[in-house]
């Protein structure tokens, strides 16, 4: 009786674990190591890494900039087009690093309005899903300029790096640690 009560125990762990994981929402670093600036390679450089992500509801985007030297609101398609901040979706972020959570599903448009930073290619555009079963998107940007500035001191991380699956392996193999003490 005993040795089952431990079983279950141990089961129920795993279940917890696992539904942990199912529900664990991804952090996006906006821009990986660039983070939130002028991009050097042009208004590609977000649109490229927008695309490489999955967007879904819970998740959150962080952006990575120095204070007073840009901000970050959401907008709607005609204002990012524009690069205008008129009907701003929120506040204007203006102290880095930003963490935004992803609270709806749709597009999403994000810009600098910090002088002509949306202009030469500070933006972002992405779509988020309901459900992990489709990929983020995002729309293009305007031609690529080539003004480039950068902000010394602001380092970003892979968002990769404490994804659900890594936690999700490290748990299971303490798990089969913990049981082979039961069993």
């Amino acid at each position: 009786m005993e040795s089952q009560m431990k079983m279950m125990v141990v089961f129920g762990l795993v279940a917890a674990v696992f539904l942990q994981n199912v529900a664990a929402q991804t952090a996006h670093v906006v821009g990986d190591t660039a983070g939130w600036n002028v991009p050097q390679n042009g208004a590609q450089q977000y649109v490229t890494w927008a695309a490489s992500q999955t967007f879904v509801i819970g998740d959150s985007l962080i952006f990575n900039f120095a204070t007073n030297a840009h901000d970050v609101v959401e907008v709607p398609k005609a204002s990012f087009d524009s690069c205008s901040d008129d009907n701003e979706i929120g506040s204007t972020i203006t102290t880095g690093p930003a963490n935004v959570s992803l609270t709806s599903a749709g597009d999403h448009y994000y810009i600098c309005t910090v002088g002509s930073h949306c202009q030469s290619g500070q933006k972002l555009a992405i779509t988020v899903s309901s459900s992990a079963t489709t990929p983020g998107t995002s729309t293009t940007a305007p031609p690529p300029s080539t003004t480039a500035t950068t902000t010394p001191g602001v380092t970003a991380e892979s968002p990769n790096s404490s994804s659900p699956a890594v936690r999700t392996g490290f748990v299971l193999c303490l798990l089969s640690v913990v049981m082979g003490f039961f069993f």
